[in-house]
């Protein structure tokens, strides 16, 4: 398994896989006008994919909030999930913001059970729970995460 930066010429198998991970798990809850530039947030101090035999098969991004870092974009190929790719996509930014120096953090909505159980597998810290009007009939709360501390 290689992490690397994303490129350009990515982000149309990455389109693809959000649409598949959007039709299969509900992530992201509602399906952006524009998914490539979703893809790319403003903040973004890194965008990076996971490739698998030649071939992507997950996604992260993690952006600047002020002066800490959140992890966003987070999504993995539905054909390959259970082989830890998204832990070590998740791991990867950790390591990213210790570098940069930044306190890591993330939010969830409180349907991905699958997403929520790998982040406190990980060793993330819920810190608390919004209540959310957009997320439909799909999701009513939004959970914040913080990430483990490196030694």
């Amino acid at each position: 398994m290689l992490i690397r930066e994303r490129r350009d010429e990515d982000l149309p198998v990455c389109v693809g896989l959000l649409r598949a991970v959007h039709e299969r798990a509900g992530y992201p809850v509602n399906w952006p006008a524009d998914p490539a530039g979703w893809l790319t947030p403003e903040a973004a101090l890194g965008v990076w994919v996971a490739v698998d035999d030649g071939r992507v098969v997950g996604h992260v991004a993690l952006t600047a909030v002020g002066e800490r870092a959140e992890v966003e974009r987070l999504f993995v190929d539905p054909g390959v999930t259970r082989r830890g790719i998204g832990r070590q996509l998740l791991d990867h930014c950790v390591q990213a913001a210790a570098e940069l120096g930044r306190e890591l953090s993330l939010e969830v909505v409180d349907n991905r059970g699958a997403a929520e159980r790998l982040y406190r597998r990980a060793g993330w810290t819920e810190t608390g729970r919004t209540p959310i009007d957009w997320g439909g009939d799909h999701a009513t709360e939004l959970i914040r995460f913080r990430a483990p501390v490196l030694d």
